[in-house]
């Protein structure tokens, strides 16, 4: 109790967002050494950050005294090459998580409904209910988006819909047709924010940039993040791409220096590093080829994927995690998503599957 402060109440049921755990607070609480620990739970690239990168990062170091360039520039120049369209359709986020919020800031009051999709990402409705938004969310289709759904799920009040594709926590996608279908079906008056995080995961993906580049789809956000294939997660750099007019908006909420200079300097070397992430795509493929042949062998369900992560059902998913948790393998459990009997992993180079998959065994007793 605070008596003497008066707290937002939008704040007092709002749920706090529980990442993957750290190795080092495994290890402390297991008393496991922390090198004997592998974490399969967050969807991180297992390859580590870009060579290049380190690299640049390193040259940064010295001028750290300095605040970094507050608008970013030459990383917004680079990706503007790189998407084909002017810097003004970008905004660059302390993670896309920062990008949401901006959302929330701009779009978000308690006369306005947001759409999401059951199983959709954690970070989605907690801004809405943050901003005291009203919470629409559509049941799930095969555990991904039901589209159609959601087209009819719009009501006056509504603002925002969210579609991630792929899905995290469910790997899921939609097909390209279908997704430009609705794409172009959402009303002009609703933003639909597309979270792309693990679009560079896909073999074919829908390539939404020629409505943005056009002018055509004004309430479009494309969402990227620098977090999964590029390996710099723990940097915190995503962003956000849209109608200059709208990115415009979402600047004035934007904090000064909310990209900082090490983080600028590591995102501008791996958008060059074309190796790492065709490496990063091989290791991914044949990590989900030999987790998908596993649970075939073991008899267990799983949701075909195409990201960086399987989700697998376990029965118990809080006793798996646990019991793998216990053997230095940290992975995530799915109850917080209403999927209590279900476990995510994320794929590892080969040594880290083959010792998850041996622990996995160990714990189902198979």
């Amino acid at each position: 109790m605070i008596p003497q402060l008066s707290i937002n109440p939008a704040l007092r049921n709002l749920p706090v967002y529980q990442p993957g755990r750290p190795i080092e607070e495994v290890a402390r609480e297991l008393g496991i050494p922390a090198g004997n620990i592998i974490k399969v739970a967050s969807n991180e690239n297992p390859l580590g950050p870009s060579p290049a990168a380190l690299v640049a990062m390193q040259h940064a170091l010295a001028n750290i005294n300095l605040y970094p360039d507050g608008n970013a520039f030459y990383l917004k120049q680079k990706l503007a090459v790189r998407l084909e369209l002017p810097p003004a359709n970008l905004i660059l986020g302390n993670g896309s998580n920062e990008i949401i919020e901006f959302v929330g800031h701009a779009l978000m009051h308690p006369d306005v409904d947001v759409v999401v999709s059951q199983y959709c990402f954690a970070v989605y409705p907690i801004v809405a209910r943050l901003f005291s938004a009203g919470l629409i969310t559509v049941p799930a289709k095969s555990y991904g988006h039901d589209l159609a759904g959601m087209l009819r799920a719009i009501t006056p009040k509504t603002q925002v819909i969210f579609v991630a594709n792929p899905n995290n926590p469910t790997g899921t996608a939609v097909s390209p047709t279908e997704l430009l279908d609705f794409v172009r079906a959402v009303p002009q008056s609703v933003l639909l924010v597309l979270d792309e995080a693990y679009i560079e995961f896909q073999d074919d993906p829908l390539d939404l940039l020629p409505l943005v580049r056009s002018g055509q789809q004004p309430n479009l956000l494309l969402m990227r993040t620098f977090s999964k294939i590029f390996g710099l997660a723990g940097l915190r750099i995503g962003y956000g791409i849209g109608h200059p007019d709208f990115i415009a908006v979402l600047e004035k909420v934007r904090q000064p220096f909310n990209i900082n200079s090490i983080a600028q300097a590591g995102a501008l070397a791996a958008l060059e590093d074309a190796g790492h992430i065709e490496n990063t795509r091989l290791n991914n493929a044949t990590g989900l080829k030999f987790f998908s042949t596993a649970f075939r062998s073991l008899e267990l369900e799983f949701l075909p994927s195409s990201a960086n992560f399987l989700l697998v059902r376990v029965g118990d998913g809080q006793a798996i995690f646990e019991a793998l948790q216990n053997q230095g393998v940290i992975v995530r459990p799915m109850a917080g998503y209403e999927l209590p009997e279900w476990v995510r992993i994320s794929i590892g180079t080969a040594e880290q599957n083959a010792r998850c998959l041996d622990a996995l065994r160990s714990s189902l007793g198979k």
